[in-house]
């Protein structure tokens, strides 16, 4: 059977070594010819991830939607009747403001697999508009097996080298967003998939 392109992305990126990633390597060879990448950071920031970002140069935007998700808070949710409604306008209140494709990169991590399915859609077109041609969302998602992992944290460790806490029990609340989906979600289907070794794929949308 023929390997589609992103299949055989998939199995180059299994044989990486711990702790590099094919995703960041794509990623900032895609970027090298920008002196100065906009970037927003949408975890928890971390110092690692702030002094190899600025070494390249980059002007960053900064907002932790993760760690509310992580820690399960209410200040998104309402009753509407019976049903329990997450509140996507609030939630995206957050993110500071940025003007309409002038953004390289969003790096959001594992902030998908932690939103309702029903909400994704706005969240993944509004970090589509704020991408320049060829900007790139930048995302870690689980395969349908993981369970647990959902306050797992990432950061940079190098450009091309992630850090993370991988060590969380705790289990995810959603299904696993899978390749197709993400596909249909991110506007254009411009979509890059790299295999990681903990039962994890980056996916790279590209603008």
């Amino acid at each position: 059977m023929a390997l589609t392109k992103n299949q055989e992305e998939m199995n180059r990126t299994a044989g990486a070594s711990p702790g590099a990633s094919r995703g960041l390597q794509w990623l900032w060879q895609h970027l090298s010819h920008l002196r100065h990448p906009h970037c927003f950071e949408c975890g928890p920031i971390h110092q690692s991830t702030l002094d190899v970002l600025l070494l390249r140069g980059a002007k960053l935007y900064v907002s932790d939607l993760i760690t509310p998700l992580q820690k399960n808070s209410e200040a998104f949710w309402t009753l509407q009747g019976k049903t329990r409604v997450f509140l996507i306008d609030d939630f995206m209140a957050q993110i500071p403001p940025i003007p309409s494709e002038s953004l390289s990169a969003i790096c959001c991590w594992g902030l998908l697999d932690l939103l309702p399915r029903e909400v994704l859609p706005p969240l993944v077109e509004r970090f589509h508009s704020y991408l320049q041609p060829g900007g790139v969302l930048f995302s870690i998602l689980r395969e349908p097996q993981v369970a647990a992992g959902a306050e797992t944290r990432w950061w940079f460790e190098s450009l091309t080298v992630l850090g993370s806490s991988d060590r969380s029990q705790k289990p995810f609340a959603y299904p696993a967003v899978t390749n197709r989906e993400m596909e249909k979600l991110f506007p254009g289907g411009n979509v890059k998939t790299f295999l990681m070794r903990s039962g994890r794929r980056e996916v790279l949308g590209v603008r």
